[in-house]
């Protein structure tokens, strides 16, 4: 099995074709053709691909009239299936139909991305990476060295608030009321005619008490606060989910599964959606922080729609999203069982410490990738761990199935995290 990649610039458009299974180097692509070729956008290849002239044989010996660039790989076979994995579309070919292609070293195997990244924990991942590709120098501190904001005080007091579980209503208005800002933002929400409140809102007690509630105003308080601390990158996939839709989806549908768990193994319904809604808050710190590497980022993922994103930031960037985040949050105090959730996250054999949370946040992505609603290739969910959650797939897929008629819902309040303080 073959895959096309179509490439276009000012000039024409270009297809690079390599082994199926592999990542499309975009680098050597540059250095081959001297052209800054980019991905066509997947809304684009869908139509083009879709076109009913590529149906017949004539239509695609004139597709392989294209400019191609091959991968030796590809030439050691007499016959071949030749797929486009964005809208599915394959075809037969032959080694004779690549007559006319410039070989040269296109793919990359997963195995040779794993032989270059570099060895030791964490934090020692992080610091070569910032070394190598920003011109920021280590100081004593790696938090010092990033120069990353810190969360607000009320931030930190809305964290401890989600970690207590015998938290309430009565502990969280007076940390409202201090904060005018979240004061402003939490009247804004609560007036809002989504939430249709009988009557008008008159006080910030009648906002959380009448019309909110605990757990939704906690939530909202974090998703803002975090988003205020870094924002979401304008340049991000092409045709990719919303940052804050896909990560309020993750949330719910984490808690949602998470409340279905054994009560002897569930961890706490409060904590799992936290760390659903930050689940990709580490795509926030590479934009920030590898800014003039993220746009190659952003296209090498585009290019490789069938690539696990934390191995295609390996190869750009030798640190992933998973890494970052979870380093960040656990300096800012996180909960340990969010941080090393999130660490985990797609590993589905993960054992260690607070595993139930990394699988809980693992079968929640890959659901609803298959909806559509997270980035990231399409694939089933690991078996086993439906088993280590005690979770069969029919009660999974019940629970999705809910949260798909919430869909209103969850729209609305990712607007408002996207949005802070903007009635929805």
């Amino acid at each position: 099995m073959l895959r096309m990649v179509l490439l276009h610039d000012s000039e024409s458009k270009v297809l690079a074709i390599m082994p199926a299974q592999s990542l499309l180097n975009l680098s050597v692509v540059w250095k081959q053709t001297h052209r800054q070729l980019q991905p066509v956008r997947h809304e684009d290849v869908c139509r083009f691909f879709n076109q009913d002239a590529l149906q017949r044989e004539a239509g695609q010996k004139k597709l392989l009239s294209l400019p191609l660039l091959i991968d030796p790989q590809c030439l050691k076979h007499d016959k071949s299936e030749l797929i486009e994995l964005c809208s599915g579309f394959s075809f037969p070919v032959t080694r004779a139909d690549f007559a006319g292609a410039v070989p040269c070293q296109l793919s990359v195997t997963t195995a040779e991305i794993a032989a270059e990244q570099p060895s030791g924990d964490d934090e020692t991942v992080i610091t070569r990476a910032v070394e190598r590709f920003t011109a920021l120098r280590i100081k004593q501190r790696l938090e010092d060295t990033l120069d990353l904001p810190s969360l607000s005080p009320t931030v930190q007091q809305i964290i401890m608030l989600r970690s207590d579980p015998d938290a309430g209503v009565a502990d969280l208005v007076p940390v409202v009321k201090v904060d005018p800002s979240l004061s402003a933002q939490v009247m804004s929400w609560a007036a809002s005619p989504y939430y249709a409140a009988p009557g008008d809102v008159h006080s910030i007690d009648d906002a959380v008490i009448r019309v909110l509630g605990f757990d939704l105003v906690v939530n909202m308080a974090l998703g803002t606060g975090m988003g205020k601390v870094l924002k979401v990158p304008k340049d991000g996939p092409r045709g990719g989910t919303p940052f804050w839709l896909q990560s309020v989806y993750n949330a719910c549908l984490a808690e949602k599964l998470c409340k279905q768990m054994p009560a002897d193994i569930r961890p706490q319904p409060g904590m799992a959606y936290l760390a659903g809604l930050l689940h990709n808050f580490g795509y926030l710190v590479l934009a920030h922080l590898f800014a003039p590497q993220f746009s190659l980022l952003i296209r090498y993922i585009e290019a490789n729609p069938h690539f696990q994103l934390h191995q295609v930031e390996q190869q750009v960037l030798n640190v992933t999203r998973e890494q970052i985040g979870s380093w960040l949050l656990s300096s800012w105090a996180l909960p340990e069982a969010v941080c090393t959730g999130i660490r985990h996250q797609n590993q589905p054999g993960y054992t260690g410490e607070h595993a139930h949370m990394a699988q809980l946040l693992y079968l929640a992505n890959r659901m609803l990738r298959q909806e559509g609603l997270a980035d990231g290739p399409l694939e089933e969910p690991a078996p086993e761990v439906y088993k280590t959650l005690g979770l069969t797939p029919e009660q999974a897929r019940a629970a999705l199935d809910k949260l798909l008629t919430e869909d209103s819902a969850i729209r609305a309040l990712s607007t408002m995290l996207e949005q802070p303080g903007q009635v929805a």
